[in-house]
């Protein structure tokens, strides 16, 4: 391949230093002499040019990513399957041409290159870049695109620092029975989430699964699972639970380790549905984070800016105006930096929040971030308000989660809501503040890695629900017994047919 370098493919094209190599393309560093502009060129390796299989992959990722248009996603410039490059002419394949595709060029380095000369990133880092790839991915999956090999050497860090997904390869489109539907397992292990390892259905969720892992190893600096070999490493996917990223670097808060659990549950329907829901909490969680440092470094000062409003109001002002200090008096800011420090405080282990009602000595509020809440249908179609379950847990009695409205009261035996208390505790008590009364209920307990997806595998504590008034302490009796997970099951809805909840602080 080195014999190529310094010719020129379809006579516009100059390769002029190869960056990189697979096993179907080589990737060159180009210059465009029409344009006069450097750019990247994956050419296909003329070996494998004449396999109508592989062929049609690089046709479709031509195809796949020049649909794509963001700022986090390396561009498509041009494609083509033109004349081979000068020293092939004549060649043992003389009459197979060289598919080409021509990206944008980034200087940089990879995301892998990055983790290996730093080790683990700053904890905003590693959120900001999860929050641009989990953008980009997002665009690709409203075009119907499954990257299927997300990984940090597929993601590109400019010299600016901003991240850009690149290599879709093997991406193909959700309506297409594509030429892996015969169950091969196709991208990397390390990353590879648990239903491509297993040859099923892959969709745009085993994409945050994949992204989930590149963040594990963004906040730890390495991979999660280890085998001898990638089979191996893939069944350790299907099989074995993510490794604690708090043991393994206890500065991370209990809300970004429960994102990190949701990306990466192995049952689907644990798992973030979209996009759009992982993206949300992680600007959440970039917001705590900031409050946590007062200030903020490095790309995640870029991605702040462009945070919606309702993560920027976590932000101090020194953060979202960060001009403000230059005409700001030094006796405000002092003023300012105890308020951070309190902020900091409250959300150093997630959300600490403040007891409906008095508690009595020697029992302390379990720390639960805002991603730890999650609502449970299982009797119906699955999901009851799931988008608003966070409100249980952020300490504000004027926002609430609510089940659906059943006019004729509820049809089946029960909805609810239950609160992820990783890795487990001997809950003692439940408060739980509500703006309607009237409804009644049970709370249960469970453990596992995921939670139990029907209620025969939550254990009945005993304690009954009867909401009678708005603020609600509930004695637990778990035994001495540790549990991970606490359910608030509602069996009988008020007169209006539906039940809300604004607060639910669990004890230990």
């Amino acid at each position: 391949m080195s014999s190529q370098l310094g010719t020129l493919l379809n006579g516009r094209y100059r390769l002029d230093a190869q960056i990189g190599t697979g096993g179907m393309s080589t990737v060159y560093r180009a210059f465009d002499t029409v344009l006069e502009r450097q750019v990247a060129i994956k050419l296909m390796h003329r070996e494998i040019a004449s396999d109508s299989d592989q062929l049609e992959r690089f046709r479709r990722e031509a195809r796949a990513v020049a649909q794509l248009n963001h700022p986090h996603i390396v561009t498509v410039i041009d494609a083509g399957e033109g004349a081979p490059p000068d020293d092939q002419i004549g060649s043992a394949h003389p009459a197979v041409s060289t598919p080409y595709i021509v990206f944008e060029y980034v200087e940089g380095e990879t995301l892998k290159d990055r983790i290996r000369r730093h080790g683990r990133l700053p904890v905003q880092e590693a959120i900001a870049y999860a929050i641009e790839i989990a953008r980009a991915l997002g665009v690709a999956h409203d075009h119907g695109i499954v990257h299927r090999d997300v990984k940090p050497q597929n993601v590109l860090v400019d010299d600016e620092g901003s991240a850009k997904v690149t290599d879709f390869g093997i991406a193909r489109t959700l309506d297409q029975e594509g030429l892996t539907a015969d169950g091969r397992v196709l991208g990397t292990t390390d990353y590879v989430s648990p239903e491509q390892a297993l040859g099923h259905p892959v969709t745009g969720q085993s994409d945050l699964y994949s992204l989930g892992i590149v963040l594990f190893e963004m906040l730890t600096g390495d991979v999660p699972f280890k085998g001898d070999n990638q089979v191996a490493v893939a069944m350790k996917h299907v099989r074995e639970p993510l490794p604690d990223v708090q043991i393994r670097r206890p500065e991370v808060s209990s809300a970004l380790a429960a994102v990190l659990d949701r990306a990466t549950a192995k049952d689907l329907e644990h798992r973030y549905a979209d996009d759009r829901e992982l993206i949300a909490d992680l600007e959440d969680v970039l917001a705590i984070e900031t409050q946590r440092s007062g200030q903020a470094t490095g790309e995640a000062t870029a991605v702040l800016r462009t945070l919606p409003p309702s993560a920027r109001r976590r932000l101090p002002s020194r953060v979202t105006h960060p001009l403000r200090w230059i005409v700001v008096l030094v006796a405000i800011v002092a003023a300012a930096v105890p308020a951070v420090v309190l902020l900091a405080g409250r959300t150093e282990r997630g959300t600490r929040q403040r007891p409906v009602q008095k508690a009595p000595a020697g029992l302390s509020p379990v720390s639960l971030g805002q991603s730890r809440a999650h609502d449970f249908d299982p009797l119906g179609d699955e999901a009851e308000h799931h988008r608003d379950v966070g409100r249980v847990l952020d300490d504000d009695p004027g926002t609430s989660w609510s089940t659906e409205t059943y006019p004729d009261g509820l049809t089946k035996a029960g909805v609810g809501i239950y609160v992820d208390a990783k890795p487990g505790v001997v809950g003692r008590r439940l408060d739980i503040r509500t703006p309607t009364t009237g409804w009644q209920g049970k709370v249960y307990v469970a453990n596992g890695s995921t939670a139990p997806a029907t209620l025969s595998g939550w254990k009945d504590l005993g304690t009954t629900i009867d909401a009678t008034s708005k603020k609600l302490s509930l004695q637990l009796d778990t035994a001495g017994q540790r549990f991970r997970y606490y359910l608030v099951w509602i069996t009988k809805l008020p007169p209006k047919g539906q039940a809300s909840i604004s607060e639910i602080v669990l004890y230990k």
